[in-house]
């Protein structure tokens, strides 16, 4: 079977609407894990040089500006304002972005899953670009609505990963010493693998009697 698996080189990452303003909003997913998502999948796409697309709303949102871990994460890069469309396909300035990464898959996360996830996500489709969606990067405000957008994704051929996943199938083997730095930076995201990363840490120091 012919499995075209995610790299640098044929996936763009699209990051939709993590702004503060869903905090009081999204049900499905704890507020710290969604931020978590986007910064991993932001360090991900700058890490490895995959071309990056982060998209929001008005400039003058009323529902807040992006969150900050992820504002920070991403430094300079610019932001495409979309104004009121929920398919960001929908504005010419984020069509033209996603046109000039020069790939036909894209890596789609972001608020809401029932909202702009979805309908970005169908602009692709209908664009003819491979999707995939970072279900764990993604929430709802109810778990009616997000399960309810991820069937008919998935419907419509859409492929769904997690965050992590995603970051083990880029890196590909702890093997490969130019990229692990980058791939270990985003497991450390994962509050277990942090914890666990420290244990050993502090075993191997009391091991050699530090």
């Amino acid at each position: 079977m012919d499995i075209e698996l995610r790299t640098p080189a044929n996936t763009a990452m699209v990051l939709v609407d993590y702004v503060t303003g869903y905090a009081n909003l999204i049900r499905t997913q704890p507020i710290t894990d969604n931020v978590i998502g986007a910064v991993a999948l932001a360090r991900m796409a700058l890490g490895y040089e995959m071309p990056l697309v982060v998209t929001l709303g008005p400039e003058r949102d009323p529902r807040g500006g992006l969150y900050p871990e992820l504002a920070h994460e991403i430094g300079d890069l610019p932001l495409i304002y979309r104004a009121g469309s929920f398919d960001s396909f929908g504005h010419s300035g984020f069509e033209q972005a996603i046109e000039t990464t020069g790939v036909r898959h894209l890596v789609i996360a972001g608020l809401t899953t029932e909202g702009c996830v979805l309908r970005t996500s169908v602009g692709a489709l209908q664009r003819g670009y491979g999707v995939t969606v970072v279900l764990d990067a993604c929430a709802g405000t109810t778990q009616l609505r997000h399960d309810t957008a991820v069937g008919r994704l998935a419907q419509l051929g859409v492929s769904f990963t997690t965050w992590l996943s995603l970051a083990a199938e880029i890196q590909v083997s702890y093997d490969d010493e130019k990229t692990v730095g980058v791939f270990r930076s985003i497991q450390a995201l994962d509050p277990s693998y942090a914890k666990n990363a420290a244990q050993l840490a502090n075993a191997l120091r009391l091991g050699a009697g530090g």
